[in-house]
């Protein structure tokens, strides 16, 4: 009798969240944990005069590293992904705001202007921007043209044009979350700070920008994580001037032939962004609005 009620309620209650959850599961497995099982124990092998990997461990890869090269690639990535930060969040806050707080039919326009950009591919965009800045792109045409300058000006590969790029890609990352964070201000306490004789620059400081801070962490960190991997702006717009860290994956990978060494590099990237996310975390900040 108890076997028989066990079968009834396995098939009640355990078989179909099985069957919900089971191939959802195994999707993420085949397509999440096992890939990065592989790179991680990819990691730990090294090459032989051929380039051939060989699945013996050692630690090499993680020492090498620590070579003087990668090192002052590791600092310029982030440098760049901190000022390209600082400028999205510049940028993006007030923006964001305008958003949040503009009640007519503009405001579907203005938040699918920030949408519209996920429409097109990231590399076209890019491109696009290497064909305005070049030296016979529209804005030389133009400088030249209306006498401001004499001759083309070298506007390409330079790590301020790589910046340029990485805020043009990621801005949309920080605007999302902070036009969330400002849309959820309560309107009465606003009224309570005007109410009260604060100036609307104390208002900002006092009230809006701290009750904000999650979304402009969240922003931050949507920015300044991927800003370490888009290794092709930096090819693109930075012409090998402004690596970052993505860049030296990509070559491994590529030019280079060392898996191992790019597969290092990988879990060491990896390894950053969880211990932001996990300070995101101890921070109290919302897990949902990261996607995780």
């Amino acid at each position: 009798m108890a076997r028989k009620r066990s079968k009834h309620e396995f098939r009640a209650n355990t078989l179909p969240a099985l069957l919900t959850v089971g191939p959802v599961t195994a999707v993420m497995v085949l397509l999440i944990a096992v890939p990065l099982i592989y790179v991680a124990v990819m990691s730990f092998c090294s090459i032989d005069e051929f380039y051939n990997v060989k699945f013996d461990f050692t630690l090499d890869n993680y020492v090498r590293l620590a070579n003087a090269n990668y090192l002052k690639i590791y600092v310029q990535s982030l440098v760049i992904a901190l000022v390209t930060t600082i400028l999205c969040i510049l940028i993006g806050y007030p923006f964001a705001y305008i958003i949040a707080r503009t009640k007519s039919r503009k405001k579907r326009i203005l938040y699918m202007l920030v949408i519209i950009p996920f429409w097109t591919n990231s590399l076209i965009r890019i491109y696009g921007w290497r064909s305005f800045l070049g030296s016979s792109g529209w804005l030389n045409t133009l400088l030249v043209k209306t006498g401001i300058a004499a001759e083309p000006i070298d506007l390409l590969y330079r790590q301020g044009t790589t910046i340029l790029g990485m805020v043009y890609c990621l801005i949309p990352f920080m605007i999302l979350p902070l036009y969330t964070a400002i849309e959820k201000l309560d309107g009465s306490l606003l009224e309570a700070s005007s109410d009260l004789g604060a100036r609307p620059a104390a208002t900002f400081f006092e009230v809006i920008l701290p009750l904000t801070s999650g979304g402009i962490f969240s922003g931050s960190l949507m920015v300044f994580i991927p800003c370490l991997g888009y290794f092709f702006v930096s090819d693109i717009l930075g012409g090998g001037n402004s690596d970052v860290i993505g860049n030296l994956i990509e070559r491994q990978f590529q030019s280079g032939n060392n898996w191992p060494l790019g597969a290092a590099l990988s879990i060491i990237l990896i390894a950053v962004t969880l211990v932001l996310v996990k300070i995101y975390q101890k921070l109290g900040g919302d897990m949902d609005s990261l996607g995780v």
